[in-house]
């Protein structure tokens, strides 16, 4: 599994699953937040240093969507702890004693966890106790106000 991660709101705004750890399964998690989100140009994404990321076929997709790329420092998980904490909470929250019999059946209940709990549901400390959904809807509010 692979995921984007808005760090301001802390809202999973791109996910993908595949069998491989390759470029495509990245590449697909980043477009799903793109079309998402659509972001202006410069934004900085931040990612580890996984040769998936630091590939070119993610760096000129990167490119192509204006992104500007950072990478955690060699050997420093903390750089990326936002991502670590997600698959953590997904890890001991949802699928801990879980056997799936299909990657269908573990890729339903990953849809679930991401789109109806966590970003609609988890309570995070660091937004104030608020969901990322809620957390974005008040900022939308606070900023047309």
């Amino acid at each position: 599994m692979a995921v984007v991660i808005d760090l301001y709101s802390r809202k999973v705004v791109g996910w993908t699953m595949s069998n491989s750890l390759k470029a495509p399964l990245v590449k697909d998690a980043l477009s799903m937040a793109y079309w998402r989100r659509r972001p202006d140009k410069e934004l900085i994404h931040h990612s580890d240093r996984g040769s998936q990321y630091a590939g070119s076929e993610y760096q000129k997709l990167l490119e192509q969507y204006g992104m500007v790329s950072s990478m955690s420092r060699k050997g420093d998980c903390w750089d990326n702890a936002v991502v670590e904490s997600f698959f953590h909470s997904l890890k001991t929250e949802w699928i801990s004693d879980i056997i799936y019999r299909t990657r269908e059946e573990a890729r339903n209940d990953v849809i679930k966890y991401v789109e109806m709990f966590y970003n609609s549901h988890r309570l995070h400390s660091f937004l104030g106790y608020k969901n990322p959904n809620a957390f974005e809807s008040n900022f939308t509010l606070e900023k047309v106000a």
